[in-house]
């Protein structure tokens, strides 16, 4: 995959998060996917969708600032500021996730959270 496709498919996983469309952000991962979050494992694109339906549908609006990209051969790495509302909470977090790729899709997906971060207002 070039470096273009590889961002392009950020760009959809990102989108897809803001419009809490958890369809269209399953559809980037292949079917026997892992998704590696803080505390959690889903494995397969059944159990990623499931997931994101659940956590997505949970928040009122979703923001997601990437802050850089990194792509080298089939991996990325993304940096992103994370911040959404549920019910009139607000949450934010700044993640590094990696990202394998393989045949167009996402394989693996290792999320990161930086517990010590604040926004600074």
């Amino acid at each position: 995959m070039s470096p273009l496709e590889i961002r392009s498919i950020i760009k959809l996983a990102t989108d897809a998060c803001m419009n809490q469309n958890a369809n269209t952000f399953a559809s980037l991962f292949r079917n026997d996917a892992d998704m590696i979050l803080p505390g959690h494992r889903l494995t397969g694109k059944d159990k990623i969708q499931e997931a994101t339906t659940a956590y997505l549908q949970s928040c009122d609006e979703i923001k997601i600032d990437i802050q850089r990209i990194l792509v080298e051969g089939d991996r990325a790495v993304v940096e992103w500021i994370w911040q959404s509302d549920k019910n009139g909470k607000s949450d934010y977090a700044e993640n590094a996730i990696i990202i394998d790729f393989k045949a167009g899709l996402i394989q693996r997906w290792r999320e990161y959270t930086d517990p010590k971060a604040q926004k600074l207002t």
